[in-house]
């Protein structure tokens, strides 16, 4: 078990890495220059004080080669330093922390409502014995992942906001201009969940040690939520690790349609004001989140599967 942990940590390590250096070549190699945005004028050089900026560039580091800046970069990524943002000055840490709270509580309950009403979805669709029923509730999940993430916000803004004035269409007004933003991000994702989930639970309810339960007598609740369950929730849960990533992607999205103050706004008009120390840091951060979620999902697998800690013990010492 220590073993699959090491590794586990130096792959999260690795793709960290990876993304701060894709990022940077990415950024780096775009057309437009972030110094003559902030001296006011622009993607134009020619028109600029060439004394401004090139003391601009100094500041930022702009005038060292690529390499050079990559390693400085870098170093101080490791120590949680991202620089300051051209755009205001304000360092990229506090930039990020002051709207990190508004996008973690719109994320979490967004995927709190996929894993319900996703799971749920499944469990019922594979329990129910109307064949009908069964047919209905399984052609929903596919509905959920074609429908454009923006429409469902336009939409639910539509009925909900400016028909029926239940909740409010923009801003973050509490618990009340939560909900339509929350509903319109966990679609999907509780689309992509049931349908995973309602999968791997119809494979596992014919695997044979389903029929043993039932032979020794077992409910067909017991047999669903005990047997077939615990094994059909694997590749859930590895689906579960890839919809965090999903959800602060799409969370850009569904911010700039409700008008709501976090990381997607922030990403947004960084990328429109070429401020390429915000974008790489939220960059890195998304990416993070992504690691961090996902070395939990790899760290809860042994415990669903234990067979999974003893397939890489015998692949190590084959090798």
């Amino acid at each position: 078990m220590r073993r699959y942990v090491i590794r586990r940590l130096a792959q999260a390590a690795g793709v960290l890495w990876a993304a701060y250096t894709v990022s940077f070549l990415v950024l780096d190699y775009l057309p437009g220059d972030p110094v003559s945005a902030m001296a006011g004028q622009g993607a134009d050089q020619g028109t600029a004080d060439p004394a401004q900026l090139a003391r601009l560039k100094a500041e930022y580091g702009f005038d060292k080669p690529a390499l050079v800046q990559y390693a400085d970069y870098l170093g101080k990524a490791v120590r949680g330093d991202f620089g300051d943002s051209v755009a205001t000055g304000r360092s990229v840490t506090s930039v990020i922390a002051d709207a990190l709270p508004q996008t973690l509580e719109l994320t979490g309950t967004a995927l709190v409502l996929a894993v319900i009403f996703g799971g749920g979805l499944a469990l019922l669709a594979t329990y129910t014995p109307l064949r009908w029923l069964r047919q209905a509730l399984l052609s929903l999940p596919p509905l959920g992942v074609s429908v454009p993430t923006f429409w469902v916000g336009l939409m639910l803004v539509e009925l909900f906001s400016f028909r029926a004035r239940l909740f409010p269409a923009f801003g973050n007004d509490g618990l009340r201009g939560l909900v339509l933003p929350a509903v319109t991000l966990a679609v999907l994702s509780g689309a992509m969940i049931a349908q995973v989930l309602a999968k791997s639970l119809s494979t596992a309810l014919a695997e044979p040690y389903v029929e043993t339960a039932r032979a020794k007598g077992a409910g067909r609740a017991r047999v669903h939520l005990h047997h077939a369950l615990r094994n059909a929730s694997l590749p859930a849960l590895t689906v579960l690790g890839v919809l965090v990533g999903q959800l602060m992607a799409n969370s850009v999205v569904v911010e700039t349609v409700f008008s709501r103050n976090g990381l997607g706004r922030v990403t947004a008009g960084a990328v429109s004001a070429q401020d390429i120390p915000v974008v790489q840091g939220v960059i890195v951060f998304g990416s993070l989140v992504f690691v961090l979620v996902n070395l939990a999902v790899d760290l809860i697998y042994p415990l669903l599967d234990p067979r999974i800690v003893l397939a890489g013990q015998n692949r190590w010492r084959l090798t």
